[in-house]
Formats: C-alpha cells, structure tokens, sequence
C-alpha cells in the first residue's frame, strides 16, 4: 500500500507543535502524579507518626505501602497497556489515584490507612509503566529524550510541591504549640497530615481529563494490525514526510521478525533472540539498581532523616524543601543535557556523584552513633507484669537509664538525647522509632504485644516463615536493644542535609532522567509493555522492601549502616552503566532494536 500526502504547510506544523505540547502537558501530569505519591509522605510522616500510635514497622509498612501496591499493579501494566491501549490505561490510573486521596484521608486505624496507600500505589505502577512507554512510541528520536524528562521533571514538582505543602503546616504545627495545649496540639497534627493528602487530588483530576484528549500510540495501533490509524495518529504527531519516514521503519522490523506459526517459534522469537534477551536484562539491572541507591527511602523519610541529624522540625521541613527543589532544578538541566551529552554520560556522572555523597552523609552519621549507649538492662526493668512498656521520654528519665547503664560520660547531654528500642516477643522482633528528649509533644515509648506479633499466619509467615505464633502470643517482652544517643548539633544537621542534597543533583541529573528513557529505549516493540512492568516489578520489589525496613533497620544497625549499603549498591550500578550500557541517543526505536540484534550500528540507505 502506498500513501502519499501533501506538504506540510507552516500551519500543519504549527499544529503539529501544539499536539505534542499538549501530549507533554499530559504526561507530565502523570509524572506529577508519580511524584506526588512518593513525595507527600515525606512531609505528612512525622504527624502521622505522632497521632497514629503506630509503630516504626507499621510505619515503615504505610510507607512502603505505595511502593508495594506499585509492584501489584506493575505486574499487569505491560498486559492491560497492550489489551485497552496506552491511553486508556492512562485515563484508569488517573481515576484509581483521585478514589484512593479520600481513602487516606478519611481512614482511622492502620488497615484503611494501609489499603489507601496501597491503592495510591496501584495508580503510581500503572503510571510508571504506561506514561514512559506512551511518550517514548509517540516522540521523535530527535527529542525523544528531552521529551521523556518532562514525566521525570514535573515527577520532581510533585515531590517539591508535596514538600511545600509540608512545610507550610510544619508553621502552622509551630504556632499551635505556643498557642494551644497538649490536646489542641494532637488533634491538629493529626488533621495536618490528613490535609496534606486531600491537596494531592486536583493533579489526578487535571490528568484524567486531559488523557481523554490525547491521541493514542501510533505503535500500538500497528501492533493491533491497524495500521491506517496508526499512519494517521503519526502524522497528528509528525509533518507528512516525517511521519512516512517512520511509518516506513515499523513496517521494516515488522517484516524482519520472522513470522513464525507455532507456539515453539513463538516463544523463541518472544524471549531468546539476543535483541530480546540482552536489552530486557540490561533494564531489569538499571531499574533494579535505580532504586537501590535508597533514592525513594532519602525522599520518604527526608525530614526524618534530618531530625535525628541535629535539626529541629521547622529546620528539618525546610531543609526537605530545599532537597525538593534542588530536585527539581537539576531535573531541568538534566533534561537540556540528556539528547546533547547521551545517556551514558550522565548515568556515569550521576552515579559516581550519588556514590561520594552516601559515603560522605554515612560517615557523618557514624561519627556520632559510635558514641550510642545500649541501656537495655535498665530498660528490661521498665516493663509492665502485663508484658507492655511505656514511659515517656525526658530529659530525666535519659538521665535514669544512662546512670542504670553505669554511663558516666559527658558525651550525650540528656536534654538533647534520643533513644530507640528494639524488643521481641518470641520468635518476633520490632522496632520503636527515636524518640528524642526535646520534644515535649512525643508520646514517648509505647510497646504491647500487638506491636510485634503478627494477627494470623499469614502475616507471621511473611515476618517470620520460621516463627512459632502461638508461642509469641504468650511469650514475655524481651529488650534486645536500647540505644541512648546524643542528637547532634544544627552544624551537623546541615552538613547532613548538604549530603543528600550533593545526593540528590547528581541523582537527578543522571539516573532521575535517564532511567525512564532507558527503560522505554533499550526494550524492543514487541515486548516493551510486558518487558517494561517486569523490570519495574523489579524496581519496586527492592524500593518496596527497602522502605519496608528503612524504620527498623536503622533503629538496630543506625543511619550509617543503611548509607553505607546504598553505596554500595550504587557502586554496582556504576559499573553497569559504564561497562555495559550503550548509547541510544538520537536513534529511533527501531535502530536501537537493530544494533541489539546484530551488534552493529544500522547504516543508513
């Protein structure tokens, strides 16, 4: 079949122009909307954390929850994308995120609370997968790489304006608590966190109404054998010549896939041809160690983070704002960067940056957790015949458990102190989160068996495939742990703060671009959907279970063990992206499926 059209006119491009616009408006929103979900924790966390009663592992879990319900809908993103079509799964995702706001908002108790969350992921996973891929089959090669960055830049304004909304009720908390009583002080931190979330649904209404107006993919349209349609939706994105050029392409790799009739053939040519194979677990490392870096924890518990370095909350919201938006600048100019210097470039760069930086915030927070008490005899004798323990945490009573432990050092000032405790029943640990001696609105330590022991089978299978259940439910209370530390100083503070934000630009401007356009990129068309959700399934899997255990973990082991662990992943994705990760910049999906499959370069002609 041959189509000839006209030459474009200065009004057809003109159009042309606007349509893409539009199409990067969209998606974007999607990309706001992915942000939203990871960032807005990060600023509701510490009154959720106040007003809950929820543990540091029930805690952890709520964080963890999106990331959790990302892996679910991850899974099925690739199937439901080609089964109804990139821009209906687009208008789905937008509509699961607006019904999950009220569901947080209103919750009371930590299962609505977590099936709300869990939700809120459920639309981040499906628009992860199907926002990348949708604009990496309708932009040109020329700026396909730029155009990507939009979902990773307004990602980033999600996660800024999450924190700007953090930290303008971090003033309105600080004034209440001069104003107000203990009472007054609880019940507004625990509407502030919940205002924070019902602010996140405008984006998602904006991007459910604007994917009703996109056009669809013109790749999946051919893939469905209607090619007419996706001549058309190509030249709704390109000029007439362009358009034809490209259309010219997918018929190319269409008639070189062999065109095999059994099932046999069919799976060989589906999942072990080398330009299959090689591209799909180059993108299954990439995201793997993407994530690794502990990018999405830093993010979700920034202000936690910079509490227990020595700064107080107003300086600590401000100071996730700063990290939010840095985030967002250097989004910007690695956007300007990505199509000029290439993504190998900038994944090197990023990655070697993000590296020094977890080392430099590590050693940081080792140089005063070295000086940690374990005061868990004194501890132990805190608790209750009913097997429960709860006291609050003040100066004096730091000053009790440091004096029991036999401390008589001057290196932790009891007024400026935290403590952190890690306890079993039976075969079950948990872990409170740090509670600090200068923060007269701190419940204090609260532990009862519920806390740690699982409700059913199910969820003790997944704490502890080898525990004993019934046995824990009866078991004593036992201290494994009491940390008393000194909280540092402001000095300190910042320097930590300065470390995630050395973090956090050179994330941005190498990985944070580059990722969504590698991943989109180096998957060939045919399994670009499916391929694309298992490689994310595997990105969340690992952010899931590292925001999991980000609470617990560090109540044990300290903030320096969890930064030095992020480095040394980030090392192993160094590595990947200058060893293994060839250049895509400037070609079209088609050419970079050519050089995995031959190795070679496609000479025009």
């Amino acid at each position: 079949m041959t189509y000839s059209k006209p030459a474009p006119t200065l009004s057809t491009s003109s159009a042309d122009n606007r349509r893409n616009s539009f199409l990067l408006l969209v998606a974007g929103l999607g990309g706001l909307l992915y942000g939203v979900d990871i960032g807005i924790i990060g600023g509701a966390l510490p009154y959720l954390e106040a007003t809950s009663g929820l543990n540091a592992g029930q805690l952890s879990i709520i964080v963890a929850a999106v990331l959790l319900g990302s892996v679910i809908s991850t899974l099925f993103a690739g199937l439901l994308a080609d089964l109804i079509g990139r821009r209906l799964l687009m208008i789905l995702s937008g509509l699961t995120f607006v019904v999950s706001i009220p569901m947080i908002a209103l919750s009371h108790g930590y299962g609505p609370l977590f099936f709300g969350r869990l939700l809120q992921g459920i639309s981040g996973g499906l628009i992860g997968v199907v926002v990348p891929l949708y604009l990496a089959e309708c932009l040109p090669a020329s700026n396909r790489g730029k155009g990507t960055g939009v979902f990773q830049w307004l990602l980033t304004l999600g996660i800024c304006s999450a924190a700007f909304i953090g930290i303008y009720y971090s003033y309105r908390v600080e004034a209440m608590a001069k104003a107000a009583g203990a009472a007054e002080l609880f019940a507004f931190k625990d509407q502030a966190w919940r205002h924070i979330f019902w602010v996140s649904v405008p984006p998602g209404v904006l991007f459910v109404i604007g994917s009703f107006f996109v056009t669809e993919s013109p790749r999946w349209l051919y893939l469905r054998g209607k090619k007419e349609k996706a001549l058309a939706a190509l030249e709704r994105l390109r000029t007439p010549e362009k358009a034809a050029i490209e259309f010219k392409e997918m018929e190319k790799i269409a008639l070189a896939a062999p065109a095999a009739s059994t099932a046999s053939s069919t799976v060989k040519d589906s999942l072990l041809r080398r330009k299959y194979v090689i591209p799909f677990l180059l993108a299954c490392a990439i995201l793997f160690c993407n994530t690794a870096t502990g990018v999405n924890s830093i993010i979700g518990y920034n202000t936690s983070i910079l509490l227990q370095s020595g700064l107080s909350d107003i300086q600590a919201h401000w100071g996730y704002v700063l990290f939010t938006v840095l985030n967002f600048v250097m989004t910007i100019i690695g956007m300007t960067l990505i199509d000029r210097k290439g993504r190998k470039f900038l994944l090197a760069l990023g990655t070697s940056g993000i590296m020094v930086a977890l080392i430099c915030i590590a050693l940081l927070f080792h140089s005063t957790e070295k000086l940690n008490r374990d005061c868990r005899t004194s501890v132990q004798s805190l608790v209750a015949p009913d097997q429960t323990l709860s006291f609050p945490f003040s100066a004096a009573k730091a000053q009790e458990l440091l004096t029991a432990a036999g401390y008589n050092a001057t290196d932790i000032a009891t007024d400026r102190s935290s403590l952190a405790i890690i306890y079993s029943y039976g075969d079950f640990t948990a872990a409170t989160s740090y509670v600090r001696s200068d923060d007269p609105s701190s419940a204090g330590i609260k532990i009862t068996r519920d806390s740690a022991v699982p409700s059913n089978k199910i969820e003790a299978f997944f704490k502890n495939p080898f525990g004993n259940l019934e046995a824990a439910r009866t078991a004593p209370l036992k201290i494994e742990r009491a940390a008393v530390g000194q909280i540092p100083n402001t000095g300190h503070g910042w320097l930590v703060a300065i470390g995630t934000y050395i973090f956090m630009s050179f994330f941005a401007i190498g990985p944070g671009v580059c990722v969504w356009v590698a991943l989109s990129e180096l998957m060939p068309t045919r399994i670009r959907s499916n391929g694309m959700s298992v490689a994310l399934v595997i990105n969340q899997l690992v952010s899931t279970i590292l925001a999991g255990i980000f609470l617990p973990f560090v109540s044990k082991y300290g903030y320096s063990t969890m930064f030095f662990l992020f480095a040394g992943f980030t090392v192993i994705y160094l590595c990947i992206a200058v060893f293994f990760l060839p250049e895509t910049k400037g070609k079209t999906l088609e050419e970079i499926e050519y050089y995995f499959e031959t190795g070679k370069e496609r000479v025009a002609g």
